[in-house]
Protein backbone atom coordinates (compact mmCIF):
# COMPACT_ATOMS: atom_id res chain seq x y z
CA UNK A 1 0.00 0.00 0.00
CA UNK A 2 1.45 3.18 -0.75
CA UNK A 3 1.73 6.11 1.94
CA UNK A 4 2.36 9.76 1.18
CA UNK A 5 3.48 11.23 5.12
CA UNK A 6 3.40 14.67 4.67
CA UNK A 7 4.17 17.85 6.98
CA UNK A 8 1.17 20.03 6.15
CA UNK A 9 -1.74 20.28 3.95
CA UNK A 10 -5.55 21.15 3.63
CA UNK A 11 -7.54 18.33 4.18
CA UNK A 12 -5.71 14.93 3.67
CA UNK A 13 -9.48 13.44 2.08
CA UNK A 14 -8.83 16.81 -0.19
CA UNK A 15 -5.46 15.97 -1.54
CA UNK A 16 -6.81 12.08 -2.00
CA UNK A 17 -9.21 13.39 -4.53
CA UNK A 18 -7.33 15.79 -5.88
CA UNK A 19 -4.45 12.90 -6.62
CA UNK A 20 -7.17 9.82 -7.51
CA UNK A 21 -8.42 12.22 -9.97
CA UNK A 22 -5.36 13.98 -11.29
CA UNK A 23 -3.23 9.61 -11.27
CA UNK A 24 -6.38 7.49 -11.48
CA UNK A 25 -5.65 6.17 -8.87
CA UNK A 26 -6.20 1.61 -8.83
CA UNK A 27 -3.69 1.23 -6.27
CA UNK A 28 -5.00 1.56 -2.28
CA UNK A 29 -3.03 5.16 -1.10
CA UNK A 30 -2.63 6.28 2.54
CA UNK A 31 -1.88 10.27 2.78
CA UNK A 32 -0.56 10.91 6.42
CA UNK A 33 -0.34 14.65 7.21
CA UNK A 34 1.39 15.92 10.40
CA UNK A 35 -0.67 18.89 10.20
CA UNK A 36 -3.85 19.79 8.62
CA UNK A 37 -4.98 23.52 7.80
CA UNK A 38 -8.71 22.79 7.16
CA UNK A 39 -9.52 19.43 8.28
CA UNK A 40 -12.92 18.61 7.79
CA UNK A 41 -15.79 16.81 9.67
CA UNK A 42 -19.17 15.75 8.49
CA UNK A 43 -21.73 19.01 7.94
CA UNK A 44 -18.81 21.06 7.44
CA UNK A 45 -17.15 20.97 10.98
CA UNK A 46 -13.78 21.59 11.39
CA UNK A 47 -11.22 19.18 12.76
CA UNK A 48 -8.34 20.86 14.91
CA UNK A 49 -5.49 19.27 15.70
CA UNK A 50 -1.81 20.22 17.36
CA UNK A 51 0.95 19.58 14.66
CA UNK A 52 2.70 16.14 15.01
CA UNK A 53 0.32 14.72 18.47
CA UNK A 54 -2.15 12.96 16.91
CA UNK A 55 -2.98 11.01 13.43
CA UNK A 56 -4.79 12.85 10.64
CA UNK A 57 -4.84 10.41 7.43
CA UNK A 58 -7.09 9.25 4.81
CA UNK A 59 -6.84 5.94 3.04
CA UNK A 60 -8.14 5.56 -0.31
CA UNK A 61 -9.85 2.25 -1.28
CA UNK A 62 -11.18 0.61 -4.56
CA UNK A 63 -14.63 -1.05 -3.15
CA UNK A 64 -16.33 -1.74 -6.81
CA UNK A 65 -18.23 -4.90 -4.96
CA UNK A 66 -20.62 -2.27 -2.98
CA UNK A 67 -23.46 -0.36 -4.50
CA UNK A 68 -23.71 3.19 -3.27
CA UNK A 69 -26.81 2.19 -1.94
CA UNK A 70 -24.70 0.15 0.61
CA UNK A 71 -21.99 2.98 1.35
CA UNK A 72 -22.53 3.68 4.73
CA UNK A 73 -21.62 0.25 5.58
CA UNK A 74 -18.28 1.38 4.91
CA UNK A 75 -18.64 3.80 7.85
CA UNK A 76 -19.91 1.28 10.15
CA UNK A 77 -16.34 -0.82 9.32
CA UNK A 78 -14.18 2.04 9.62
CA UNK A 79 -15.55 2.86 13.23
CA UNK A 80 -15.65 -0.60 14.53
CA UNK A 81 -12.07 -0.67 13.60
CA UNK A 82 -11.02 2.46 15.41
CA UNK A 83 -13.08 1.02 17.99
CA UNK A 84 -11.17 -2.06 17.62
CA UNK A 85 -7.69 -0.64 18.50
CA UNK A 86 -8.55 1.69 21.04
CA UNK A 87 -10.01 -1.30 22.88
CA UNK A 88 -7.11 -3.14 22.09
CA UNK A 89 -4.87 0.06 23.50
CA UNK A 90 -6.95 -0.24 26.75
CA UNK A 91 -9.51 2.53 26.14
CA UNK A 92 -12.59 2.02 28.10
CA UNK A 93 -16.12 2.49 27.36
CA UNK A 94 -15.08 3.30 23.73
CA UNK A 95 -18.97 3.98 21.82
CA UNK A 96 -19.84 5.15 18.08
CA UNK A 97 -22.13 8.53 18.74
CA UNK A 98 -24.19 8.10 15.05
CA UNK A 99 -23.17 8.63 12.86
CA UNK A 100 -19.38 9.17 12.87
CA UNK A 101 -18.10 10.19 16.06
CA UNK A 102 -15.91 7.97 18.51
CA UNK A 103 -16.39 8.34 21.83
CA UNK A 104 -14.87 7.16 25.40
CA UNK A 105 -17.43 7.55 27.91
CA UNK A 106 -19.09 10.68 27.10
CA UNK A 107 -15.74 12.39 25.35
CA UNK A 108 -14.51 12.38 21.90
CA UNK A 109 -11.75 10.80 20.76
CA UNK A 110 -11.78 10.44 17.13
CA UNK A 111 -13.81 11.84 14.43
CA UNK A 112 -14.33 9.59 10.53
CA UNK A 113 -15.33 11.32 7.36
CA UNK A 114 -15.86 9.31 4.79
CA UNK A 115 -16.13 10.26 1.13
CA UNK A 116 -17.16 8.36 -2.72
CA UNK A 117 -15.94 8.48 -5.65
CA UNK A 118 -18.53 7.75 -7.64
CA UNK A 119 -17.51 7.14 -11.71
CA UNK A 120 -20.42 6.44 -14.27
CA UNK A 121 -23.04 6.22 -11.66
CA UNK A 122 -21.41 3.74 -9.69
CA UNK A 123 -19.17 3.82 -6.50
CA UNK A 124 -16.03 2.90 -7.81
CA UNK A 125 -13.86 4.08 -4.58
CA UNK A 126 -14.22 4.96 -0.72
CA UNK A 127 -12.28 8.05 1.13
CA UNK A 128 -11.84 7.26 4.81
CA UNK A 129 -10.74 10.30 6.87
CA UNK A 130 -9.95 9.90 10.63
CA UNK A 131 -9.37 12.69 13.04
CA UNK A 132 -7.64 10.65 16.17
CA UNK A 133 -6.58 12.45 19.03
CA UNK A 134 -3.34 10.52 20.44
CA UNK A 135 -0.55 12.38 22.36
CA UNK A 136 -2.48 16.07 22.10
CA UNK A 137 -3.71 16.67 26.40
CA UNK A 138 -5.65 19.80 25.80
CA UNK A 139 -7.66 21.63 23.88
CA UNK A 140 -9.37 25.11 23.78
CA UNK A 141 -12.92 25.36 23.89
CA UNK A 142 -13.74 21.80 23.38
CA UNK A 143 -14.17 20.85 26.77
CA UNK A 144 -15.90 17.15 25.74
CA UNK A 145 -12.10 16.39 24.00
CA UNK A 146 -9.69 13.33 25.38
CA UNK A 147 -6.91 11.33 23.78
CA UNK A 148 -5.54 8.49 24.01
CA UNK A 149 -2.93 9.77 26.34
CA UNK A 150 -5.12 11.62 28.26
CA UNK A 151 -6.88 8.18 28.71
CA UNK A 152 -4.30 6.01 29.77
CA UNK A 153 -0.93 8.39 30.71
CA UNK A 154 0.93 6.94 27.77
CA UNK A 155 3.08 8.69 25.00
CA UNK A 156 2.37 6.46 21.90
CA UNK A 157 4.29 6.50 18.56
CA UNK A 158 1.99 7.68 15.88
CA UNK A 159 3.56 4.92 13.12
CA UNK A 160 2.88 2.20 15.29
CA UNK A 161 -1.20 3.25 16.02
CA UNK A 162 -1.62 4.36 12.06
CA UNK A 163 0.10 0.42 11.53
CA UNK A 164 -2.64 -1.08 13.96
CA UNK A 165 -5.32 1.19 12.27
CA UNK A 166 -4.51 -0.10 8.94
CA UNK A 167 -4.26 -3.83 9.80
CA UNK A 168 -7.85 -3.57 11.41
CA UNK A 169 -9.30 -2.08 8.12
CA UNK A 170 -7.99 -4.09 5.89
CA UNK A 171 -9.82 -7.07 8.41
CA UNK A 172 -13.05 -4.74 7.62
CA UNK A 173 -12.22 -4.41 4.15
CA UNK A 174 -12.96 -8.02 3.56
CA UNK A 175 -15.89 -8.34 5.63
CA UNK A 176 -17.07 -5.78 3.46
CA UNK A 177 -15.76 -7.83 0.02
CA UNK A 178 -17.50 -11.08 1.26
CA UNK A 179 -20.48 -9.67 1.83
CA UNK A 180 -20.71 -9.99 6.05
CA UNK A 181 -23.26 -6.60 5.65
CA UNK A 182 -25.51 -8.17 8.40
CA UNK A 183 -22.33 -8.79 11.09
CA UNK A 184 -21.13 -5.63 10.69
CA UNK A 185 -24.59 -3.44 10.73
CA UNK A 186 -25.45 -5.50 13.92
CA UNK A 187 -21.77 -5.06 15.85
CA UNK A 188 -22.20 -1.19 15.27
CA UNK A 189 -25.51 -0.89 16.36
CA UNK A 190 -24.37 -2.62 19.77
CA UNK A 191 -22.02 -0.10 20.21
CA UNK A 192 -24.49 3.10 19.47
CA UNK A 193 -23.90 5.62 22.01
CA UNK A 194 -27.23 5.49 23.53
CA UNK A 195 -28.34 3.24 22.31
CA UNK A 196 -31.88 1.87 24.16
CA UNK A 197 -31.65 4.60 26.50
CA UNK A 198 -33.75 8.04 26.90
CA UNK A 199 -32.13 10.86 24.78
CA UNK A 200 -32.75 14.43 24.20
CA UNK A 201 -32.80 15.54 20.49
CA UNK A 202 -32.65 18.81 18.82
CA UNK A 203 -34.35 20.03 15.41
CA UNK A 204 -33.18 22.43 13.12
CA UNK A 205 -35.89 24.52 14.07
CA UNK A 206 -34.87 24.87 17.86
CA UNK A 207 -37.77 21.85 18.80
CA UNK A 208 -36.50 19.19 21.29
CA UNK A 209 -37.97 15.87 21.92
CA UNK A 210 -37.03 12.74 23.58
CA UNK A 211 -36.65 9.82 21.75
CA UNK A 212 -34.68 6.31 22.33
CA UNK A 213 -31.72 5.01 20.05
CA UNK A 214 -32.90 1.59 18.23
CA UNK A 215 -30.77 1.46 15.47
CA UNK A 216 -29.91 2.64 11.90
CA UNK A 217 -31.22 1.84 8.58
CA UNK A 218 -28.78 0.53 5.91
CA UNK A 219 -28.44 3.88 4.29
CA UNK A 220 -27.23 5.46 7.73
CA UNK A 221 -30.81 7.00 9.12
CA UNK A 222 -31.02 7.01 12.94
CA UNK A 223 -34.18 4.97 13.87
CA UNK A 224 -35.76 6.19 17.42
CA UNK A 225 -39.09 4.95 19.41
CA UNK A 226 -40.75 8.01 20.03
CA UNK A 227 -44.19 9.05 21.47
CA UNK A 228 -46.62 6.43 21.54
CA UNK A 229 -44.49 3.77 20.56
CA UNK A 230 -43.81 5.00 16.98
CA UNK A 231 -40.75 4.51 14.85
CA UNK A 232 -39.21 7.20 13.03
CA UNK A 233 -36.21 7.64 10.68
CA UNK A 234 -33.83 10.53 10.66
CA UNK A 235 -30.98 11.74 8.71
CA UNK A 236 -27.90 13.68 9.33
CA UNK A 237 -29.49 17.09 8.51
CA UNK A 238 -33.06 16.58 10.63
CA UNK A 239 -31.86 16.29 14.08
CA UNK A 240 -28.65 16.53 16.72
CA UNK A 241 -28.22 14.31 20.21
CA UNK A 242 -27.91 16.27 23.21
CA UNK A 243 -25.64 15.14 25.85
Amino acid sequence: MRIDKLHTIDSTNDYLKRISKKENTQEDMVVWAKNQTAGRGQMGTKWMTQTDKNLTFSVYRKIQRITIDEQFFALMAASLAIKDVLTKLLIKNVRVKWPNDILTDNDKICGILIESVIKKGRLDAMIIGVGLNVNQTEWSHLPRATSIKKQTGIHFKLEEILQMLLEQFRHYVQLLIDGKFEKIKKDYENCLFKRNKPATFLKPNGEKFVGIIKGTTNSGKLILLQENDVLKEYDLKELQLLY
